[in-house]
């Protein structure tokens, strides 16, 4: 109960932060960010402090963890798909192109007569 209680008090201090963002309509820009940093701020720290918060930032480490294991293609694999991927477009657009317009001239000059 207590996690759900600090949890609603982060939500509700960044939701503090939004509406003091508009509340400041009128003063600088400057003033009006930090408003809205400060909000995230506060609500960032009650949530560190809650278990939600703490499940959510071993998450966060072995989500890096296991980026730095995958195996990212080179420079060279990657113009090759991106090659095979525009070829396929280009193929596909032809395709689907020829078939409507072969559509077309079924229905319009064949069937109903139209030219």
């Amino acid at each position: 109960m207590a996690d759900k209680l600090k949890f609603a008090l982060a939500l509700a201090l960044v939701a503090a932060g939004v509406v003091g963002f508009y509340l400041l309509s009128e003063q600088a820009l400057v003033l009006r960010v930090l408003s809205v940093l400060a909000g995230l701020g506060a609500g960032l720290a009650v949530a560190w402090y809650s278990e939600a918060g703490r499940r959510f930032v071993e998450f966060a480490r072995e989500a890096v963890v296991e980026t730095k294991k995958v195996v990212w293609p080179s420079r060279k694999e990657t113009v090759q798909t991106t090659g095979l991927v525009f070829a396929f477009v280009v193929v596909m657009a032809l395709f689907l192109w020829l078939t409507d317009k072969s559509l077309e001239w079924v229905l319009y000059d064949l069937i109903l007569g139209w030219k």
